[in-house]
Parts: structure tokens; C-alpha cells; sequence
């Protein structure tokens, strides 16, 4: 993990075994179960790479599991397999109870979905005092409620269009729609669709083509919300509006402030992170700390900000997969090849243009349009806002001196906060950090951010039906 990286998120987490006090029911101030198998979901998505609507697909099933082991313990909740048909008797509603289902469920759930990472899941389940070989499926019991509750979300999901088992094409998560970029890293065919870059020796191949088509939580399906979306400018019929998308971009890179690189990099959550679905669960760890939740409200709160960002994987799949839009890396070495640009690296030929990113990254292996760290943003942000009554957030971070990837030693000159009164503000940052870093054009951050707030509100009904709870029903607004 980069500088950036870790010191924009120690203030969020801390290790698992720190958070571990020794008992099944006993957690540290600032902990629950919820947020140590979080913690050590993130931490297996750090190890093994996934790309980001695999980490958006990957903690929605790890929380949805928990929450509908913990349902059977809550005397409203509906579970989202089984609905009531777990519920279990009044008396038997205590913390250690739903404690211990929920970290059945969820050792059951990221065992299946991180394979490789099995021994340290066991290890923490003997931590937290349970036995990770107990895979009961007694109803009478917490540990069978979690296996059960578990493995019938994982059944289901094992079938979603996802390919998690490689039965629609070889391969986990694989392409089955076979598609194929126009664009070759040596030669633009068509300046508005995306072209696969060679970085190193490695030429980069689109990341889950087919995410579209997985089911989702709140959708009705990975299109429902596509026709709302301006069409990105067409090179070909809207020559002025592609070019001046581009040069917004130039102008960005050649006036970039150490505070504006700091964003940039913030925000970046490249492929040895917990990228940016994971990022946002790492705020939800920090609202939990700040609010002292209670399992009750963490179960319901990461259940429903994480199925919110599933969703908007799957739509902003959609989207990149149909329109297969241009990168401003393209579009800049397309229509300024030969032309002396200004940028951060000073002036230069326009064909040697780069983002403003670590130089194994450059920009990401799948299409523009629309931009993922908007969409994932604005839904998370929507959620949080909805579950806490309130957009207050009020976090902020320090980046030390010298700490760039791109930039070592230099960037920032000093150390640099960065703050975010709302969580649509932290919102807001993480999209126009992708025009900050070349990644994205404005309408890319734009209309996802838009996006993401329908889905974040749309699924936030879906996640109050299930909760069954007056309280929070109240947050949501009329009309809406």
C-alpha cells in the first residue's frame, strides 16, 4: 500500500486484531463485529486485485449475508432470502447471539468469495472465540442461523450473471458477451471509443464487459436509468463539444495545485487499495465510530450503502459497456499528436500527454462514460445521508509532504489537509478528482453523480421495506 494510501485511511481503520478484545461479545470502543469483518474483507480485497464492481458485487453479498443472519434476531427485520422464515424467539434476541450468526455468515460468505484468503478467516473466527469448522446448519443455534442465512445469499448470487464461478465462460468473473475493442494500443480506429493501453509489457483488457447483466439489488436492471444520460460528444457530429471536453482536461494538468494533485491522488484508490467501493465502507467504519453504533444499526447501515454501490456498478457497467467511450488519454493524443501542450509535465507534444496518475496505472482498463468513482460516490453518500438523518460528515485527513506516487519527494510541498463538512461534499471530491487526474471528462463525473444519487435513493426504499423500521422511515423525504 502507497503513502497515500495508508495515510488517508489509518485515521479510518485499524488492524482486526487490534479491534479484537479477546470474547465473542466484547469489542474495543469504536467496534463491532460488523466493522471487523468489513475490515477484513477490505483487507482480502487489498491481497487479491479485484477489479471494482467485483469489490462493489463482493462487500454487498458479505454485508447482505450478515444482515439476514442478524434479522433473525431483530423482531421487524425482513431478510432478504428467507424474509421471516428465520425469525427466531423473543428471548433469544441478545447481542451475543447476533454477534456470533452474523460472523458465521460472514466467514461462510468471504471464504466463498476470497478462497485464497481461508486461513485467515479461520484465524479470526478463533480470535472472536468461535470454531470456523462448525458448520452447523441447526436453526437453534446462532452458528447455523449464520450458515444457513449465508448460504442461501450465496447460492443465489453464485447464479447473478456475475460469472463468480466461471460456469458462463472459463474463468471467475470473465467476459461472456465477447467483446472486443475497436481501438488497438497503437492505432485509434475510432477517436470515440476506448482504446486499451500498453503499460510495461502488459496490454490492459476491459474489466467485466458484461456487469450490466447482473442482477441487481434495487434495479430493475443495469439499463433502467441509461436513457436519462447525456450522450458523450460524438467526435464525428459534435467536433467543438469533443474538443472542448479535451481541452477542459488540459487546462486541469497544466494548472495543477499541490492541494489539486492531492485530490487527485486521495481519491485515486488504484488496484493495490480497497479501491472505491471500499473506500466508502471505510467512512461508513468512521460514521459508526462517530455515531457509537450499536450491530443493529452497522448491520443496517452497511447493508444498505453497499447494495446502493452494487447497484451503481452495475448501471455504470451498462453504460461503459454501450457507449465504450473514449479516455482523455485517447482523445488528447488523437487531437493534438504533433502540437506542443501545456501540462504538469510542462510543455510537450501532445502525443505524449498522461494523466495526472502513478505510471503502472495511466488510466483504468475499461471504457469512460460514466465515471465509477462518481456514481459509486454520489450512492454512498446518498445512503449515509438518508441513514443518519443528515449530510454531516465532517472528516478530514492529512496527507504528509513528499508522499505522491507520481510526484515523489515533491508533491505535496507541505502537508495537506483535506476536509469534507457533508458526505456529498466527500462526494462531489471524489468526481471532479477524476478530471483533476485526467481520467474522466466533466460529463463522465457529472451525470454519474446524478446517476448514483437515483440509485442511492431507489435502493434506500428497498433497504427501508426490509428493515421494517419507523425510524428511518422518517428519512426519507415526501414525495420522494
Amino acid at each position: 500500500m502507497n503513502t497515500f494510501t495508508k495515510c488517508s485511511k489509518s485515521l479510518l481503520s485499524t488492524s482486526v486484531a487490534a479491534l479484537i478484545l479477546g470474547s465473542s461479545s466484547a469489542f474495543a470502543a469504536g467496534s463491532t463485529v460488523v466493522t471487523i469483518w468489513n475490515e477484513a474483507t477490505l483487507e482480502a480485497i487489498r491481497i487479491t486485485h479485484p477489479g471494482p464492481p467485483i469489490v462493489a458485487r463482493s462487500l454487498a453479498i458479505v454485508h447482505t449475508c450478515m444482515y439476514d443472519a442478524w434479522a433473525a434476531y431483530d423482531e421487524k427485520a425482513k431478510g432478504t432470502r428467507f424474509s421471516n422464515n428465520l425469525r427466531r424467539p423473543n428471548g433469544e434476541y441478545t447481542d451475543a447471539n447476533k454477534e456470533k450468526a452474523v460472523s458465521y455468515a460472514a466467514h461462510e460468505c468471504v471464504s466463498d468469495l476470497f478462497p485464497t484468503e481461508a486461513a485467515s478467516f479461520n484465524a479470526l473466527m478463533t480470535t472472536l472465540g468461535y470454531d470456523p469448522n462448525d458448520n452447523t446448519i441447526d436453526l437453534g443455534t446462532p452458528a447455523g442461523v449464520g450458515n444457513v442465512a449465508a448460504k442461501a445469499v450465496l447460492d443465489f448470487r453464485h447464479h447473478d450473471g456475475s460469472n463468480q464461478l466461471g460456469d458462463l465462460n472459463p474463468g471467475a468473473y470473465s467476459d461472456y458477451t465477447a467483446y472486443s475493442p475497436v481501438n488497438t494500443p497503437t492505432l485509434i480506429n475510432d477517436p470515440n471509443r476506448w482504446q486499451p493501453l500498453q503499460i510495461g509489457a502488459t496490454v490492459q483488457k476491459f474489466i467485466t464487459p458484461h456487469w450490466g447483466k447482473v442482477v441487481p439489488y434495487a434495479l430493475k436492471s443495469g439499463s433502467q436509468f441509461r436513457k436519462t444520460l447525456l450522450k458523450p460528444a460524438d467526435y464525428y457530429n459534435e467536433p467543438a463539444r469533443y474538443e472542448l471536453q479535451a481541452q477542459q482536461i488540459l487546462e486541469y494538468s497544466a494548472h495543477l495545485t499541490d492541494e489539486k494533485k492531492v485530490i487527485a491522488e486521495y481519491w485515486a484508490d488504484g488496484p493495490l487499495s480497497e479501491l472505491p467501493p471500499g473506500h466508502w465502507t471505510l467512512f461508513a467504519e468512521y460514521v459508526s465510530e462517530r455515531d457509537h453504533h450499536s450491530v443493529d444499526q452497522d448491520v443496517k447501515m452497511f447493508f444498505a450503502m453497499t447494495n446502493a454501490v452494487f447497484d451503481a456498478s452495475i448501471a455504470c457497467w451498462d453504460a461503459k459497456r454501450f457507449f465504450d467511450y473514449v479516455r482523455p488519454v485517447t482523445a488528447i493524443h488523437f487531437l493534438y499528436a504533433g502540437q506542443t501542450v501545456e501540462s504538469w509535465q510542462g510543455s510537450i507534444d501532445g502525443a505524449h500527454w498522461q494523466p495526472y496518475q502513478a505510471a503502472n496505472v495511466v488510466t483504468p482498463p475499461f471504457s469512460e462514460y460514466v465515471s465509477g468513482h462518481s456514481v459509486f460516490s454520489a450512492a454512498a453518500a446518498e445512503t449515509l445521508k438518508l441513514f443518519t438523518h443528515n449530510d454531516y460528515f465532517g472528516f478530514s485527513v492529512t496527507i504528509p509532504a513528499g508522499s505522491s506516487r507520481v510526484e515523489p519527494g515533491l508533491v505535496p510541498a507541505n502537508d495537506t489537509v483535506l476536509y469534507w463538512a457533508s458526505f456529498s461534499d466527500a462526494a462531489d471530491e471524489a468526481g471532479i478528482s477524476r478530471r483533476f487526474g485526467g481520467i474522466h471528462f466533466i460529463d463522465g463525473d457529472l451525470e454519474s453523480r446524478k446517476l448514483g444519487r437515483l440509485i442511492g435513493k431507489q435502493a434506500w426504499k428497498i433497504s427501508l421495506d426490509l428493515f421494517n423500521d419507523k425510524e428511518h422511515q422518517l428519512s426519507f423525504p415526501e414525495g420522494d
